[in-house]
């Protein structure tokens, strides 16, 4: 296992396809792979490495479901109570029907109640801009703050269809922490650091980057049309959150996150301590959706995003939030195995049937990059081939 990935990420180094790169595989028990490869930014030459500090984005939101949880656990929240008793605005925001002739959004009441299990599934009725052209056309119309300008308020999107009734990836899992918030007197950050980050020594994980994780930052590159990467233009800084973002705002590296997903493997332990009880990861690791499955997601933002969809023609539900393969990946990865990743170009699998996780990091915007996303399923194939 070890030669062979090695050589597979040494190659797509050589070949300019990834700036940089780092990768691990661990079993509950073990680090069965680890490896970096390249540089931090294209020409700069700190060299990528284990404890590299990348933005992990939407692989911030199992870590944030994981909190929910354990507030569910202690019977602060519930899974399917209404979730306005806790957050006002959720009983109160409308579906969005389409635009009147003038281009005004038309706006209805839900037919059902958001819960808690909607927000973790994106199931609620949420979006994204990247990839919505609804929202768009929304914040064009009225004027409401795009999520991307990273404040609190620009949550306060319509919905885009009845809660409970389709399958539609979003800001849910902000509002499930919200919830967390509103229900524990915290930060989100705090939290996590009191409950998950110090308990799994995840000591360079955070929302807010310190001085000593800043020496060790990989850069966010951009791939062009013509497949170069280029490093963007610094000259804009990019607003800072005037939250803790739940869905997508944590910096980790690998190593931090590799303990994560091992105590996921391990059904909630680590090291003697329980961040979860068995049965709720369990829970979370079950389909969570019924028949409703996970959808193509189709870009509105082509900079930001291609076309998503991970194995098409293999069933996927949602759990409690990770995404679900319902039969076998043609990887090598189980039914039932837990997955995600982040915008970045940064994936993980935790397959519990083989007792396997891997974890992959890039830093490449757009998402399911033309060379990133294909040497992580290379990756995750050698992985199972060698095993």
């Amino acid at each position: 296992m070890r030669n062979s990935i090695d050589t597979l990420l040494q190659g797509a180094v050589d070949r300019g396809d990834v700036p940089g790169v780092a990768a691990m595989v661990v079993s509950s028990t073990d680090t069965l792979y680890q490896g970096a490869f390249g540089e931090r930014a294209l020409g700069g030459g700190d060299a990528m490495t284990l404890d590299t500090v990348v933005a992990i984005h939407s692989m911030t939101k199992a870590v944030a479901a994981t909190a929910v949880m354990q507030v569910v656990e202690k019977g602060q929240l519930s899974l399917d109570e209404p979730a306005s008793r806790i957050m006002p605005f959720l009983g109160e925001v409308e579906v969005l029907d389409g635009f009147d002739d003038n281009g005004a959004p038309i706006l209805r009441a839900p037919k059902t109640e958001i819960t808690l299990r909607h927000l973790l599934t994106h199931t609620a009725g949420f979006g994204y801009e990247i990839w919505n052209q609804e929202y768009l056309d929304y914040v064009a119309a009225t004027g409401a703050l795009s999520v991307l300008s990273r404040k609190k308020t620009s949550l306060q999107m319509p919905l885009l269809f009845d809660p409970g009734s389709r399958w539609n990836y979003s800001i849910s899992i902000d509002w499930a922490c919200f919830m967390l918030e509103e229900v524990t007197g915290l930060t989100l950050g705090d939290y996590m650091q009191a409950n998950i980050f110090a308990p799994l020594g995840m000591a360079s994980t955070a929302f807010k980057v310190n001085a000593d994780m800043a020496t060790r930052q990989a850069k966010l590159h951009l791939r062009g049309a013509h497949g170069n990467l280029t490093l963007p233009d610094g000259t804009a800084p990019s607003a800072e959150p005037d939250f803790d973002a739940g869905g997508g705002g944590l910096s980790s590296t690998i190593e931090d996150y590799a303990k994560f997903v091992r105590m996921i493997l391990n059904k909630g332990a680590y090291e003697g301590g329980q961040i979860l009880a068995p049965e709720t990861v369990a829970m979370m690791s079950a389909n969570q959706m019924g028949d409703t499955r996970v959808e193509k997601l189709t870009t509105a933002m082509p900079t930001l995003s291609n076309d998503a969809e991970f194995f098409p023609g293999v069933e996927k539900a949602w759990g409690l939030s990770f995404m679900i393969n319902l039969t076998q990946a043609p990887t090598g990865r189980s039914p039932g195995s837990l997955s995600w990743a982040g915008l970045g170009n940064s994936y993980f699998w935790i397959d519990p049937v083989k007792d396997i996780a891997g974890i992959y990091t890039t830093q490449i915007l757009p998402f399911c990059d033309e060379k990133s996303l294909p040497l992580f399923l290379d990756f995750e194939t050698a992985t199972y081939d060698g095993r």
